[in-house]
């Protein structure tokens, strides 16, 4: 058996060469070798070769030729579905996946997949132990996306450990079949948590200017940037002059009081966002109060150019803003996140006659399906509308005749 370490396990350049011993134990000569060392843990082979010295040194020899000629991916095979997706998530996913995507998976791996499969070999597991694995994720209350994001991470990691990596001939995950959901899988307002202008009303009547959730609200409420979006501007990308704002990075929460910056969702995330006069109005104020706090504050000013900061200038942080939407709304009473935010701002465009494909540009889809897709409750009233249009050409056609 291997005895191993988790973490980069097979990263060669931190693994040393294989070295050869024998020893008697009891009536027995054992051979073993040291198949390397990571992070200053061993990792060892030892079987038995016989009853005397010299039928463990044969095999030991052969052993070590067999070792040293197989190359990484013979080594890979041996491993356990554990041991397999931490090679992947290390080699794949770190170097090219988003920040906030590794997170996810690695979360995904650690919760869902090690505990059911883990011990399972690479090259022994089968579609059944997957099948199972998913069948047991739909008796749970995660909900079906939450379920398809599971199955993705698991196909993409098979997929992979048959090419590029060669550690079996056909990918066991193919197969999988999610489980059946009978809820209604329509989009609605109440699943988006869209507010009324009312229900925003009553947000700023608890938010005054002061809060630091003040400035992200207005600016998210009149672009439908997303949190992440708000959180990383910069006065660099905000042109007061003419109108827009553009959005090339974006605020990653890492821990507690910790974030990164990194570049957006996708490259439809890149935009330039036409703004409002008062927006615009707010920003200039913001940024005139911004000076004034620096002054006041002195040597202890928090330096960022950051649009949303605290009074001391410290940075409005993801978290900040999850804080402030809960506690809005557990003191309203109405479903609301920050995302709702978002949503509200495309639906209200939409049912004032706005032009779907230049909503699609605002919001950073990359498809306009998705657009249509989730504010459907919208489209459906517009292709009414467009209906009645034709109804009313036909009328007036007639009356003409």
């Amino acid at each position: 058996m291997f005895i191993h370490s988790q973490a980069n396990f097979y990263e060669e350049r931190k693994i040393t060469m294989a070295r050869g011993t024998v020893r008697k134990k009891g009536n027995n000569w054992y051979y073993a070798f040291d198949t390397g060392t990571l992070n200053g843990k061993r990792s060892r082979i030892e079987r038995s070769g016989g009853k005397k010295k010299k039928q463990a040194e044969a095999p030991l020899r052969q052993a070590l030729q067999k070792y040293e000629n197989d190359g990484s991916v013979a080594k890979l095979t041996n491993m356990n579905v554990q041991q397999y997706f931490m090679y992947w998530y290390e080699n794949y996913v770190q170097r090219e996946l988003k920040p906030n995507t590794q997170i996810n998976y690695l979360n995904i791996i650690n919760k869902y997949i090690i505990p059911k499969i883990g011990n399972f070999r690479i090259r022994s597991i089968g579609p059944a132990a997957l099948q199972n694995l998913v069948n047991d994720l739909g008796e749970t209350k995660l909900a079906k996306h939450t379920v398809q994001i599971i199955v993705m991470v698991i196909k993409e990691g098979f997929k992979k450990a048959v090419y590029p990596y060669q550690l079996i001939k056909e990918d066991p995950a193919r197969y999988i079949i999610m489980p059946k959901y009978h809820d209604d899988e329509r989009i609605t307002r109440k699943k988006l948590k869209i507010i009324t202008m009312n229900q925003y009303e009553q947000i700023l009547s608890i938010t005054p200017p002061s809060n630091p959730f003040y400035i992200p609200l207005q600016i998210a409420f009149g672009t439908g940037m997303r949190r992440g979006e708000v959180c990383g501007l910069t006065w660099t990308n905000v042109d007061l002059n003419g109108h827009t704002i553009e959005v090339k990075q974006a605020m990653m929460q890492e821990s507690k009081g910790k974030f990164s910056i990194v570049t957006p969702k996708t490259t439809s995330s890149y935009r330039t966002i036409s703004i409002g006069e008062s927006l615009v109005d707010l920003l200039r104020q913001h940024k005139k109060h911004q000076m004034e706090e620096r002054l006041r504050y002195g040597q202890y000013y928090h330096e960022s150019n950051f649009v949303c900061t605290k009074e001391n200038g410290i940075p409005v942080t993801p978290n900040t803003i999850k804080y402030q939407c809960d506690r809005i709304q557990k003191e309203l009473g109405f479903p609301f996140n920050f995302h709702s935010l978002r949503h509200t701002h495309a639906t209200m465009l939409l049912e004032h006659g706005a032009n779907i494909k230049d909503i699609q540009a605002r919001l950073g889809h990359s498809r306009i399906a998705t657009t249509m897709d989730t504010y459907s409750h919208v489209t459906h009233k517009m292709q009414r509308q467009t209906v009645n249009i034709f109804e009313r050409i036909m009328k007036e056609s007639k009356t003409d005749s």
